[in-house]
Formats: structure tokens, sequence, C-alpha cells
């Protein structure tokens, strides 16, 4: 959800039970964050500035703990409120799944009416009443090295993944690290230096692991990777390739229901290979590995585009999942998220043609957008008036070093402007010239651009000064107004009326249109050789493939709101655009070769 927009989430939601998940990619932003709520909430506020030895982890843990303190004191203010009245003691009931055994019990207190039992059930269910879990997330991959003063490399340990890492570690809160965007062996290898990722002596792990993956094999990976050292995984959160928000890792052609039915099957295979590692480290360290431990089960859930209650109680009931995720929809409900007017009514007023897939990212990694966003408009402005780039005050993104020796960002005016003039020396065709120049001139200031939005939203920076980008999914054009926490936690749970039309196509037709728009980028990427031949060729059959599985869906009965007729007539347009395609790439593959 980018680095801004759930930056103080649970401070608005964790008071009514619900877990959420802070980036702490950016200290710079959650350390101006710390300074407004400190001075909001009367809290003693000291700055850490930038120079600070091990600034990066200290400003993660002086924001996490702020947050937890905040938390804390909102729940229990929530706690001394009465029941019988509307306000955020009963909202937090209310919001409850209506199986809960919270649920049942708040529903039994209010037809009570004997005064002593009221009063009993009212101290019972105060008593258990918990805040939602203050989880974090880590880019893995997003793991530059630092200089100190002298311009001197610091050593590993001060990388941005570690000191984040450590940040989140040096914390007292009792929550989960979301590992994401890949495999970073060294930050595996660095986590075990903590104790919180492990078990105590009564069998309880203070800091859990939950791993971003996009299938079985890749679990399998890091699962046993992480196994070697002791460390198990709590989730293994699955997320649509391209049907989500942010960055896309697209697969290989493989769509989610398979993804989902190989964990269906080979779920038990993640104890069976992993908890005998795990026992053995223990035993190493001379620790005691608790039998309540062996029945550990990790959580097995899915995100990405799920727009119903129906497609989450497919995803529930026929896959077996334990959770599902829900992230871009509530881009749109300002309670929950911190997202400036204008971002999200432009959000609001976005349909399936201004959402999607482009290059802007100084990653090189695919990055779902919005037409029209102030930092679109003014990175294309800077790129006319010939000041291409930015300042890159930052600096998290870069990876680059065909001009310099330190690495410097692809969105930075110091790489754009080299590279711009190295493309005008070459020897080719004006227009190719001026297409390539698009293409570097192209790439924004993700690091300022996705932690503005927050900062105008809470009155810290202005618009004119703070250019916002934003990294919805797709499924955002299905939801077209502001809505309601209550709205859209009835909306996911199937109480009332569903916020998105009836012919909003199925998460998994969706899906099936994005890959084939994807194949044919890649189509048109091409380069003709041998690995992009065997490439395009597995990606194509597994995709073939796939979407007979989703037939097969289609023809089962449909949950309430399932929307599974746009399933068989997806599958029927694009398995004819996807050959289509294909033959095209023939054609032309041959006229190369000849």
């Amino acid at each position: 959800m980018g680095t801004g927009f759930s930056v103080d989430t649970p401070i608005r939601v964790a008071p009514l039970g619900i877990t959420s998940v802070i980036s702490i990619v950016d200290d710079l932003l959650l350390e101006k964050i710390r300074k407004y709520y400190c001075e909001k909430f009367n809290l003693p506020y000291q700055s850490i500035p930038r120079t600070a030895e091990d600034g990066r982890a200290r400003r993660i843990t002086a924001y996490l703990e702020t947050v937890k303190q905040i938390v804390q004191m909102k729940m229990e203010e929530i706690k001394k409120q009465p029941f019988f009245v509307s306000n955020d003691k009963s909202k937090y009931f209310e919001l409850l799944p209506d199986g809960h055994f919270l649920k049942k019990a708040y529903q039994t207190l209010l037809r009570l009416t004997d005064r002593e039992k009221i009063e009993k059930l009212a101290r019972e269910l105060t008593e258990k009443m918990k805040p939602g879990s203050i989880d974090v997330n880590i880019m893995v991959k997003v793991d530059r090295l630092n200089y100190n003063s002298v311009g001197a490399v610091l050593s590993e340990e001060f990388s941005d993944a570690k000191a984040a890492l450590r940040g989140y570690a040096n914390s007292t809160l009792q929550s989960a690290v979301v590992l994401s965007a890949g495999i970073n062996q060294s930050l595996y290898n660095y986590m075990a230096r903590f104790r919180d990722f492990y078990r105590d002596v009564n069998g309880e792990i203070k800091k859990k692991i939950i791993i971003k993956v996009s299938n079985f094999r890749s679990a399998l990976i890091q699962g046993k990777y992480l196994a070697r050292k002791g460390l198990e995984v709590h989730e293994f959160r699955i997320e649509s390739g391209l049907n989500c928000g942010g960055h896309a890792f697209a697969s290989n052609g493989q769509l989610l229901p398979s993804i989902l039915k190989e964990f269906r099957e080979k779920r038990e295979q993640l104890v069976q290979q992993l908890q005998p590692f795990i026992v053995k480290f223990y035993q190493k360290m001379g620790w005691k590995y608790p039998e309540t431990a062996l029945s550990h089960r990790p959580l097995i859930t899915v995100q990405g585009g799920i727009g119903t209650h129906g497609e989450m109680r497919r995803l529930l009931e026929d896959f077996e999942v334990d959770l599902t995720g829900w992230a871009s929809p509530f881009l749109l409900v300002p309670e929950v998220t911190c997202v400036d007017e204008m971002t999200r009514n432009l959000l609001a007023e976005a349909d399936e043609d201004d959402l999607y897939l482009s290059d802007v990212s100084p990653l090189g990694v695919p990055f779902n957008n919005v037409r029209g966003t102030p930092s679109e408009v003014i990175t294309r402005r800077r790129a006319e008036s010939g000041k291409p780039g930015s300042p890159c005050p930052k600096g998290f993104l870069v990876s680059n070093t065909e001009f310099t020796e330190r690495p410097i960002c692809l969105a930075s005016s110091e790489y754009q402007l080299q590279k711009i003039q190295q493309i005008r020396r070459n020897n080719m065709p004006a227009f190719e010239k001026e297409k390539a120049i698009r293409k570097v001139t192209e790439k924004v200031c993700l690091c300022m651009h996705l932690g503005n939005s927050a900062l105008i939203a809470l009155g810290i920076a202005r618009p004119q000064k703070a250019p916002q980008a934003v990294c919805p999914g797709p499924n955002i054009a299905y939801f077209t107004r502001t809505y309601t926490l209550k709205e859209m936690v009835d909306h996911i749970y199937g109480r009332g009326a569903s916020l998105v039309p009836p012919d909003r196509p199925h998460m998994f037709a969706k899906e099936i249109v994005l890959y084939v728009d994807y194949f044919q980028r890649l189509v048109e990427r091409c380069r003709f050789t041998p690995n992009d031949f065997k490439m395009l060729k597995d990606f194509k059959e597994n995709l073939e493939r796939d979407m007979g599985l989703c037939l097969e869906i289609a023809h089962s009965k449909p949950y309430p709101g399932e929307n599974l007729p746009s399933l068989v007539e997806t599958v029927r347009i694009q398995r004819e655009r996807l050959q289509a395609i294909y033959q095209s790439f023939e054609e032309k593959a041959l006229a190369v070769m000849v």
C-alpha cells in the first residue's frame, strides 16, 4: 500500500481490534509523523536527526513505540466506555464477524435484563477486548548500503533492510514482520541474532515471521532457509502476481487458483519438511522446543483483488486458506487510511482504463498506478522543461552504477541527465531517441511521492510542495466513493448491500485479463533470444492450463454475490486473444530468423 497510506492505520483501527501493517521502509517519513502524533497526544518528543548514529533503526523503534503507546491509551479509553450506547466500545463488537464468540456474547449481553448478569458479562467482555496487532512490512530487496560522514561504506548491519529489521526487533511490540518482494538471505541470517523471533520459555514467539510468496516452491525454499536457523514462518501470505497494489511480481503465467490448489494439496509438506530443521536447531542451541509447538501449522493466507463476500468464501472454503487480506478498497475509507482528499477523490473516480501497470518505478519492476496523479504531472513537466528527474533527497531505491561508483537512482536527475546525453550521442533515428528518452524520464521519485499523501492529510505538508503518487490494485475500479469502516466491514462479511456492482467481473476473471495483457507486454518487448522463446512458450502453456481450472470453477455452484458467469465469458475471449498474440509473435519470430 505504499509507504504512507497505512503509516498510522494501527492508531486508527487497532483499538477496534483490527490488525494492520505499517511499511518501515521510510524512516524519515516515520520521524515526521512521530513528531505530529507526539504533539497531538502530548507525548515527549526528542528528534533523532538524519546524522544520528544508527539513526534509521532508532527512528523506526521510536515510531513503533509511539504507535504502541497511543494504541494502548485509546484502548483503555474505549474499555472505560459504557455498553448499551453508540460508541467505540459497541463498534468494537459490532464490527466482528457474526460467528465470532465475542460477538455472540455481546449480542447475549444486549438481550439480558438481569442487572447482576449484565454487570458480570460486561466485565468479562471488557477484559477480553484486545487491540489489533501492529505489524510491519519490510521490502527485503530495498537494502541499500550506507556511508558514514567521510564517505566510507558502513558494515552490512547498517544496510537499509537490516537497520529496519533491527528497529523492529528492538521495539517492545508483540506482532509480526511481513517480508516481501523476494528473498534476502543476508537479511534472514541477520534475523537469527534476535531472540524475539524464537519461542520463549512459554512456547510463545514475540515477533512472528510472515512471508509473502508467489507459489508453493518459493514458500518451501524460504521456509527451509529460515528453518535451518530455527526460525518458524507463522504465515505464508500468497498474493496475486498482478491483481494487487504496489509493485507487481508476475508469475510465469500461473494463475491464483492453480497456486492455491497446490498449497491446499501440499500444505502438510510445510510442516513435515520444515519442523525437523527447527527442532534440530533448538537442540543444538540447548533450548527446549515445547511439545505444544509440534502441532503448529503455518497459516496460509491470500490477498489480491478480492472484492465480494462470495469470492472470500470461495477462497476460505474451496481452497481452505486460513485468512484473506483486503487492502486497496480501504484507501477509500478515511477512518482507516491516511490519504489526502485529492488522491482519495482520484481513486473514487478511477475506472478500469485509469488503472494501469506502469514502468515508473526506479526498481525496474512493474508498478500499479492510476492516471492523473500529481506525481505523474510534475515528473512529466520537469522532463519537458529540460530538468528531468528528482534531486533524490532520500535515496532508498538507489541501484544503478552505469555512470557512478556509488549507486544512484534511476529517477534521479543525476542519472537521467547523463543517460539522456548518452542517448542523444547514439546513432539511431530521432523517433527512437525520443522514445528511449521518454522511457528514462518516466521514472518517478517513489521515495518521496508515496509518502506525501499522508503528510498532506495530516497537515504536515502542502499539496503544492508535495506531489502525491498512489499504487492501488486494479480492484479499486469497482469501488466508486468513500466509505465508512462499518460499510466496508459489512461488505466484506456479506452483511447488507454490496458495495460493488453485480456485473463486476470475478476476481479470477480479472486476473486472467491482467495476465493476457502482461503476456502481450512481454511479446512486445521480446528480443527473440532462445530464453525469450522458452519463457513465452512456458507462460502461454501455464496460462492456458490454468484458464481450464478457472472454467471448472465457473461451472461449480456460486457463492452469494459471486459472478461466476463472467469467468466463462472471460476464458472464451482471453483464450482467443492469447492464441492471436502468440501467433503474431511466432510470425514475427520467423521473419526475424529469416
